[in-house]
């Protein structure tokens, strides 16, 4: 896997599409221009697309769009048994197969504006050995990767 791979989260992927600034938007512009890796799962994909037909449908063409050019990768969502098996990784069950999916893709950081299940809950970076944090957390994390990797 690519370095600085960021997973991104349906809360995280519809910012970044819908408004034209902020941290998520900023994340899916390095995607875009190949200084980081976002990916999705399966699932984040239809719940983004759902989201978006449901709230803003004139702005899903730009949803497709962004994730063409962000070259976004796609993964595969983990199988029900194995969501089963891990439903003590994070205390709302449907965001199980999201914590695997990151888990499985082996990412570098998983980015959601999602505090209450994902952030707030420290065992649920300690249970799933991920990075957790907000689309602005990671472009921080991002931003020190870079000016690292160049001295």
């Amino acid at each position: 896997m690519p370095e600085n791979n960021l997973f991104l989260d349906s809360s995280a992927l519809v910012a970044g599409v819908i408004s034209a600034e902020g941290a998520s938007r900023v994340l899916l512009l390095l995607a875009e221009t190949s200084h980081i890796t976002a990916t999705i799962s399966e699932q984040v994909l239809a719940e983004t697309e759902h989201a978006i037909a449901r709230t803003i449908s004139r702005a899903l063409n730009d949803f497709r769009q962004a994730i063409k050019a962000s070259k976004v990768l796609i993964v595969r969502d983990p199988a029900p048994e194995e969501v089963s098996e891990n439903l003590d990784l994070i205390s709302h069950a449907a965001d199980v197969p999201i914590v695997l999916a990151a888990m499985q893709a082996e990412v570098d950081y998983l980015v959601t504006l999602n505090r209450k299940h994902f952030i707030d809950d420290p065992d649920v970076a300690l249970k799933s050995g991920l990075r957790i944090g907000t689309p602005g957390d990671a472009l921080h994390w991002v931003r020190e990767r870079i000016s690292t990797e160049r001295r």
